[in-house]
C-alpha cells in the first residue's frame, strides 16, 4: 500500500523537484515524509513561510549548482593538484556564496528569520580573487605571475623565429623543395626536401613521405632554436604547476569552511524550494493542531487548475470522526477525499496547502485504499486488492491515524459488500481515528445517520444538465442518480420500471408509474434514443470525401506565372505547362524542378508580370542555348 502514490503526493514531489538546484536538495525532497515532531514541523512551516516572504520581497535567491565542488575539495585535501577547470568550479561556488550572502543581507531589512543565516556564510574573498586573477577560460592566465608572462613571451618569440628561419632556408633552396610549405612532424618543424637533394640541406631527417620520395628534414639552425623552445616549454610547465599547487593549497586550507558553506547552501536550497512551490501553487501556511481537528476552507487539489477547481469545505473532529461521502459517479467524491488528505500530508511535510484557510491536525499515519488495485501477476481482483489494503489498514491503525477509502465494499456481491463496508466502519470507529470514505450503499448512509461519530455528506449533482457541481454538502446523504441518468440518456420507460422494481420492489415501481404521465415520458425517451443512435459508433455513417469537378489542367498555370512551391514555400516561375499527368516544371532560383500541380499555388499570373509576346527564353535559357537557337533560326531555309 503506497499512500503517497494513491494520494498523488509523488506528483506533488515531481513539481517540487523542479524548484531544487542541488542534488542533495533533490534527494532530500524524494525522501521527504510527514513529520511526527510538532516542534520540528512548526519550524519547517515557519521556514517555508519565511522563504516565500523573502522571495516575494527580494526576488529569487541567487543559488546555483555546487554539486561538483565537494569532490574537488576532497581532491585538494588529499594533496592532489587541481586543474584549471576544477579551480574555476571552486571560484563559481565562492561567487555563489558571496551573492547569497548579499541577498540575505538585503533580507535583514524585512526582519526575516532566514536572512540571519548570512552570518554563517564565509566569503573567502582572497581565495576567490586569486583564482579569478590567475585562472581564465579553464587555463592559467598569462598574467598569473611575471615569470609566466616572460616565459610565454619567449615561447612566442622563439616560435616566430623558427618559422622565419624555416622560410628563409626554403626560399634559398627552393629547387630542392618538394613543396612550398614547412610542416610539423613528431613535434618538430621540418621542411620537405626531395630525396635526391638530401645532402644539400644540413639537418636531421625526422620523417619521410609514404612513397619515400620526400624527406622531412629539420635544419641545424632550426634545431638549435627548437631546443631552446623545448626548454622554454618545460619552464612554462613548471611555472604552471607551481601556480596550480599554490591555489590547490589555498583551497585545501579553506576546505572545512567551504564545505560548511556548501551544506548551508543545500539547506537553504531545500527551504527556498518549498517557498517557490508555495508561490507556484498559490498556497498558504496552515495552522497545526494536535486536537484531532481538520478544517479546510475553500481547499483545492494542488495539481488541478485553480480556475476550474471547485473549492472544498470540510470539517472533521470535535466528536465527528468520520465522513461518509455519497453521490453519483464522476461527481467528485474521489477528488474530494484526495484533496483533503493530500493537503494534510503536505502540511505535515512542512509545505503550504492550497486553501483559503486550513487548520490541520498531526496524524501518526496516512492509510489509503483508492483505486481498483487489480494486479494480474499477483492474481488480485478489484475486491481482493481492496480487502488486502483493508487488512493492512486495520493492522496499522491507531487513534491518531487518518484513513481514506474510496468505493468502500465495492467489487463483490452488493449485499455482502454492504456488510463488509459497515464492518470496516465499525472497526474504524473503535480505533478512534479520523476517516473519509466514499460509497454507494444506502445501508451505509442509514448507518451513518444513526451513528454519533459518523456523518453523511454528498456531492452536489445538477439533474437538469446531468453534470456534477463538485460541491461537498456536509450533513446530507447523496443519491447515485443512476435511474435518473439512465432515463435522461435514453433508457426506455419499461426498462426503467423493471429496474426500479428489481431494486426497490413493485410498490416503488408503481409509484414511479403514477408520478409520471405516460405520454410525456415516452416522447423524450424516443428522442433520447434517436440521439443515442446518432452517436452510437455502430451506426456512424461513412463520411465520404467531396468530389471535385473535372477541369482542364493544362489551363491551370501559364508559362511565366509566379508560384509558391509547397511545403517549402519557395517562390518560382512556371517554365513548362502542366502535362497529362498533372506535372509542371518550375524554375527556382538555383534549379528547375518537375512537380505535381497540387503542390503549387499561384501567386501572380504572367499576364500581370510580363507584356504580351514576351520572350521567356531570356529567363529560362542559358546564353549558349539562346545563341545556338538564334543561329539555327538565322540559317534556316524553308
Amino acid at each position: 500500500m503506497d499512500s503517497n502514490k494513491m494520494l498523488e503526493f509523488n506528483k506533488v514531489k515531481e513539481k517540487w523537484l523542479s524548484f531544487a538546484i542541488t542534488d542533495n536538495c533533490r534527494e532530500k525532497i524524494r525522501n521527504t515524509s510527514y513529520i511526527l515532531d510538532e516542534t520540528k514541523l512548526r519550524k519547517e512551516l515557519r521556514d517555508t513561510s519565511d522563504s516565500k516572504e523573502l522571495i516575494e520581497k527580494c526576488g529569487t535567491p541567487p543559488l546555483s549548482s555546487i554539486d561538483e565542488a565537494s569532490e574537488i575539495i576532497t581532491i585538494a585535501q588529499k594533496e592532489g593538484c587541481l586543474t584549471p577547470y576544477q579551480l574555476e568550479r571552486i571560484e563559481k561556488t565562492l561567487v555563489t556564496i558571496q551573492r547569497l550572502k548579499d541577498y540575505l543581507n538585503r533580507g535583514k531589512q524585512h526582519e526575516n528569520h532566514l536572512a540571519y543565516y548570512e552570518e554563517n556564510l564565509h566569503s573567502h574573498n582572497e581565495l576567490r580573487e586569486e583564482i579569478s586573477r590567475q585562472i581564465r577560460g579553464e587555463k592559467v592566465d598569462d598574467y598569473a605571475t611575471k615569470n609566466l608572462l616572460r616565459i610565454r613571451t619567449d615561447i612566442n618569440n622563439l616560435e616566430e623565429k623558427i618559422k622565419i628561419k624555416a622560410e628563409q632556408i626554403m626560399r634559398a633552396n627552393r629547387n630542392y623543395m618538394a613543396d612550398s610549405y614547412y610542416t610539423s612532424r613528431n613535434g618538430r618543424l621540418c621542411i620537405p626536401v626531395k630525396k635526391e637533394y638530401q645532402r644539400q640541406i644540413q639537418g636531421s631527417v625526422i620523417d619521410k613521405s609514404s612513397t619515400g620520395s620526400t624527406l622531412f628534414i629539420e635544419p641545424i639552425s632550426v634545431a638549435k632554436l627548437q631546443e631552446e623552445l623545448f626548454s622554454a616549454h618545460i619552464d612554462e610547465e613548471n611555472e604552471v604547476y607551481q601556480i596550480l599547487y599554490t591555489l590547490t593549497s589555498m583551497v585545501a586550507e579553506s576546505a572545512q569552511s567551504i564545505c560548511e558553506n556548501m551544506q548551508l547552501i543545500e539547506k537553504l536550497d531545500y527551504i527556498f524550494s518549498k517557498g517557490k512551490l508555495s508561490i507556484d501553487m498559490g498556497a498558504i501556511e496552515p495552522n497545526i493542531n494536535t486536537k484531532r481537528i481538520i478544517s479546510l476552507k475553500n481547499a483545492r487539489h494542488p495539481l488541478m487548475d485553480k480556475e476550474q477547481c471547485i473549492p472544498l469545505q470540510l470539517n472533521i473532529g470535535n466528536g465527528i470522526n468520520g465522513i461518509i461521502i455519497t453521490g453519483p459517479n464522476t461527481g467528485g467524491k474521489t477528488v474530494a477525499i484526495k484533496t483533503a488528505a493530500l493537503n494534510c500530508v503536505m502540511a505535515q511535510c512542512g509545505l503550504h496547502v492550497t486553501a483559503q484557510e486550513a487548520d490541520i491536525c498531526m496524524n501518526s499515519s496516512y492509510l489509503c485504499d483508492i483505486g481498483d488495485g487489480q494486479n494480474i501477476t499477483e492474481n488480485l481482483s478489484t475486491f481482493s486488492s481492496h480487502i488486502k489494503n483493508v487488512l493492512e489498514i486495520t493492522e496499522k491503525i491507531d487513534k491518531d491515524s487518518l484513513v481514506v477509502m474510496d468505493e468502500l465494499g465495492s467489487g463483490t456481491d452488493p449485499t455482502e459488500g454492504m456488510g463488509i463496508a459497515i464492518s470496516i466502519i465499525k472497526e474504524l470507529e473503535k480505533s478512534g481515528c479520523l476517516f473519509l470514505l466514499t460509497t454507494h450503499y444506502p445501508e451505509v448512509k442509514d448507518y451513518a445517520k444513526k451513528s454519533k461519530n459518523v456523518i453523511n455528506a454528498r456531492m452536489e449533482f445538477n439533474r437538469e444538465t446531468l453534470k456534477p457541481t463538485y460541491r461537498l454538502i456536509i450533513g446530507e446523504a447523496g443519491e447515485s442518480c443512476a435511474f435518473y441518468i439512465a432515463q435522461k440518456l435514453g433508457m426506455s420507460f419499461s426498462m426503467l420500471k423493471n429496474a426500479i422494481a428489481a431494486a426497490y420492489g413493485e410498490q416503488e415501481a408503481e409509484k414511479f408509474i403514477l408520478s409520471v404521465n405516460d405520454k410525456k415520458k415516452e416522447a423524450p425517451v424516443l428522442q433520447s434514443q434517436a440521439h443515442l443512435k446518432q452517436y452510437n459508433p455502430m451506426h456512424t455513417k461513412i463520411k465520404k470525401a467531396k468530389e471535385h469537378k473535372s477541369s482542364n489542367l493544362s489551363e491551370k498555370f501559364q508559362i511565366g506565372d509566379s508560384v509558391m512551391v509547397l511545403p517549402d514555400k519557395k517562390t518560382g516561375i512556371v517554365c513548362e505547362k502542366i502535362n497529362a499527368k498533372g506535372v509542371l516544371r518550375v524554375q527556382l532560383p538555383d534549379k528547375k524542378i518537375y512537380i505535381n500541380h497540387k503542390r503549387v499555388r499561384l501567386q501572380v499570373p504572367a499576364s500581370e508580370l510580363y507584356p504580351e509576346d514576351y520572350d521567356f527564353s531570356i529567363i529560362f535559357d542559358t546564353v549558349e542555348q539562346r545563341k545556338l537557337h538564334h543561329d539555327m533560326q538565322r540559317k534556316y531555309i524553308e
